[in-house]
């Protein structure tokens, strides 16, 4: 599962991989982004919370350069990932380099906990 969610009174997107994801859920998911990603200002935070994920199929690595390109565009300055255990790190800091030209601030933590800490929640 791929769920987006956003609060613009704090500047933040939530992007939450849960369960085994697959490039559909990520493909029908990047309209929602769009929608969601126009109600807040540049510079926002991005909170990426892969703490409930099991897998993610391979040929989502496409959809996720899509998404980390679409959210580069629309100004994202810091990024917060919540990864609990190295393996489940499938890929992103090598994706970061090609698909986040603007080069926002990138912070990995072990829990939400630390990761609301980090953003100040």
């Amino acid at each position: 599962m791929f769920l987006a969610t956003s609060n613009p009174a704090r500047r933040l997107l939530l992007l939450n991989y849960r369960g085994q994801v697959r490039p559909e859920e990520l493909r029908d998911g990047r309209a929602d982004l769009k929608t969601l990603l126009a109600g807040l200002p540049a510079g926002f935070h991005l909170l990426v919370d892969l703490s409930g994920l099991e897998a993610m199929h391979p040929d989502c690595a496409a959809e996720l350069g899509r998404i980390m390109d679409l959210l580069d565009q629309s100004g994202v300055g810091l990024v917060v990932r919540v990864i609990p255990k190295p393996d489940k790190d499938i890929g992103f800091n090598i994706l970061t380099i090609f698909h986040y030209q603007h080069r926002p601030q990138i912070i990995t933590c072990e829990s939400m906990a630390e990761a609301a800490l980090r953003l100040s929640l």
